[in-house]
């Protein structure tokens, strides 16, 4: 009777062979995962990116800016405000006994106000009013409550010499830069010895013309006669009456 000899080392390859199927079907795996791993990638990247940002805090932002109102946001009290012109001259002076800004229209109110400005060439004007309404740099100024703008006599370059003027009545608009005054009350325009009075009034100092409507008067002086004494003197018109209240009949 023969008898056979078993092979141990036939038995340890036969237990590792579910081993070798186990391992190959992982790289199976592996391989097939390989292929979507860039998509798998990217996609944990935009999941990241989100939660990112939905949990990161959010900084309060700055309040938006706010419509400017008609209400005062700055005054002063006995000031002076100058303003200068790009080579350094002095181009305007304004006094007031206070003034109030108000920031939507940028109009500066000023009580006993007085605007003193000089134009390039040298020549000085004076405007004075109880109140007075002027823009941001002083260039525009209207006059209220004994209103009153003079501009000092002067000699040009040429020799010739331009007469004293002023103007005075209850409302002056005066535009500083461009030499001109208007008002749509009654003015008294005085230039050297003549005055004239009208109920309307412009003057255009770059072209030399004053124009008056309504009830127009004035007085012509002759120089000769400048110095003489009890020259007559014209004055504004009163404003018509304010209309009465009819009278209510009596109770019986």
């Amino acid at each position: 009777m023969t008898t056979g000899t078993q092979n141990p080392g036939a038995g340890r390859k036969g237990a590792f062979r579910p081993l070798k199927r186990a391992w190959r079907s992982a790289l199976r795996v592996w391989d097939s995962m390989a292929i979507y791993m860039p998509l798998l990638m990217m996609g944990a990247l935009a999941l990241g990116t989100y939660w990112l940002v939905r949990n990161t805090p959010i900084f309060s932002t700055p309040d938006a800016v706010r419509e400017a109102s008609h209400d005062i946001d700055y005054f002063m009290r006995k000031f002076t405000v100058k303003t200068f012109d790009e080579g350094g001259q002095l181009k305007s002076e304004i006094y007031g006994i206070e003034a109030r800004h108000f920031p939507d229209t940028d109009i500066l109110e000023i009580d006993q106000a007085r605007i003193r400005s000089i134009s390039p060439d040298g020549r000085i004007t004076v405007a004075t009013a109880n109140r007075a309404y002027s823009n941001g740099d002083g260039s525009e100024v209207q006059l209220t409550g004994n209103a009153r703008v003079v501009r000092e006599a002067s000699t040009d370059a040429s020799g010739k010499e331009t007469p004293r003027m002023e103007f005075r009545g209850e409302f002056l608009h005066a535009f500083l830069n461009d030499e001109r005054v208007k008002s749509h009350k009654p003015v008294l325009l005085i230039r050297g010895t003549d005055q004239f009075v009208g109920d309307t009034f412009a003057y255009d100092n770059l072209d030399q013309v004053a124009d008056l409507k309504g009830r127009v008067h004035g007085i012509l002086v002759p120089r000769s006669a400048a110095s003489a004494a009890g020259l007559p003197t014209l004055t504004l018109p009163e404003p018509p009456p304010a209309p009465a209240s009819p009278a209510r009949p009596a109770t019986p």
